[in-house]
């Protein structure tokens, strides 16, 4: 996080709405001494938490990103990201071999861009699947609505407006990120909301891609089976 950027930017927002630091500090539960210390770039020892409600309260994003100096961040999380990808397609390889999956699919349709983990396809119902792979939940609402997203589009992705439709994520718990299991509690009425079924109940539709259903669960282990988060679409009738 760029400290100083950030102070300039909470200031320059709270002057263009004609805000005082008192009233800022009023309307994201902080003192004016706390408002005033973000506002010359000097957050110290203030949590991430009271960064973001500042933040909030003038609708500002912050996002933290991380860097290392051994210069390979990039490939270590694309690693935990790989592991992934393998646990599930060896999982749909032993498990369903019905499905074919793709990995990596790419997509640009009117202005919404995006790659796509896996798209499986089972060629006997005419369903397919998007299966969004996530080692680390960061935000619970983008994750919804990005899935929601890939779901929407894949009949224009696939160029075939009469197959029916699923998405799922498979969201990696322990070796591939230790603080999901209480990211995803923290918002559990939200994603039981989206996505009110378990996992038995997505195994099913697995095994027999009709009708709709969606489920949360968690990848625990490498040899696990992989648990989905998934929300199944009716296929279309002629």
């Amino acid at each position: 996080m760029d400290d100083q950027r950030l102070g300039a930017t909470i200031r320059a927002i709270r002057v263009r709405r004609g805000w005082r630091q008192s009233d800022l500090a009023g309307r994201s539960g902080v003192s004016p001494a706390t408002i005033s210390r973000l506002e010359r770039g000097h957050p110290g020892l203030l949590t991430v938490d009271t960064v973001r409600r500042v933040a909030s309260a003038l609708d500002i994003r912050v996002d933290l990103v991380p860097r290392w100096r051994a210069g390979d961040l990039d490939r270590l999380l694309n690693a935990k990201h790989s592991q992934l990808h393998e646990l599930v397609a060896r999982w749909f390889a032993q498990e369903l071999p019905a499905w074919v999956l793709a990995p990596e699919v790419s997509y640009a349709v009117y202005g919404e861009r995006g790659v796509i983990d896996i798209v499986a396809w089972h060629p006997g119902r005419r369903a397919i699947l998007v299966i969004e792979l996530k080692t680390d939940v960061v935000d619970v609402n983008q994750l919804i609505g990005k899935v929601g997203e890939k779901a929407r589009l894949i009949r224009q992705i696939v160029r075939d407006p009469a197959m029916g439709s699923a998405h799922a994520v498979d969201v990696g718990d322990r070796r591939f990120g230790r603080t999901n299991r209480g990211r995803l509690a923290a918002h559990q009425a939200v994603l039981r909301a989206a996505f009110p079924a378990d996992g038995r109940g997505m195994r099913r539709w697995l095994g027999d891609p009709a009708g709709s259903a969606a489920a949360l669960s968690l990848a625990t282990e490498p040899a696990a089976r992989p648990l989905m988060l998934t929300r199944r679409v009716r296929r279309r009738t002629k």
